[in-house]
């Protein structure tokens, strides 16, 4: 087998784990979404890479902007690398879990290290997108491709 025959096996296998490991054990929290948490050992440079990437992505699927995002953050550097992230990319960010903007979104995210590499999810009520990365000394890089179920 090549090398990217063997990379690209690896990337779908990470894949699938990803998808099983984050489902498998996310609790539910407020608003049938999982309760966000990240490593608190995710370096801070992984942290804003993995962040940008991901808001990147989400902004394809609701829109630059558009909405209020409803975000608990556990306050690790993923969670306020990722307020940083969704600021910059012009939503509103609020921490307050009830809001009379009804067409807030609430948004959760897992962070979780496996094999040397980094699973990242993030949530919404119609949303997931997820993605392994790989971490560098300047931050972290997309390893797979990424992931999106579209949910009603």
């Amino acid at each position: 087998m090549s090398a990217i025959s063997i990379r690209r096996i690896r990337g779908l296998i990470a894949s699938a784990l990803m998808t099983a490991i984050l489902t498998g054990c996310a609790t539910i929290g407020p608003g049938g979404l999982i309760e966000s948490r990240a490593p608190s050992e995710l370096s801070a440079p992984a942290a804003s890479a993995i962040a940008g990437d991901l808001v990147t992505r989400l902004a394809e699927q609701v829109g630059p902007g558009t909405v209020t995002i409803v975000l608990k953050p556990d306050g690790t550097p993923f969670g306020s690398a990722l307020e940083t992230s969704l600021r910059t990319w012009g939503y509103a960010v609020t921490t307050e879990q009830s809001t009379n903007d009804k067409k807030a979104v609430s948004l959760a995210y897992v962070v979780a290290p496996f094999d040397n590499q980094i699973l990242a999810r993030l949530s919404t009520a119609t949303v997931e997108i997820g993605r392994v990365y790989s971490p560098t000394s300047t931050g972290a890089t997309p390893v797979s491709p990424l992931s999106v179920m579209r949910r009603g």
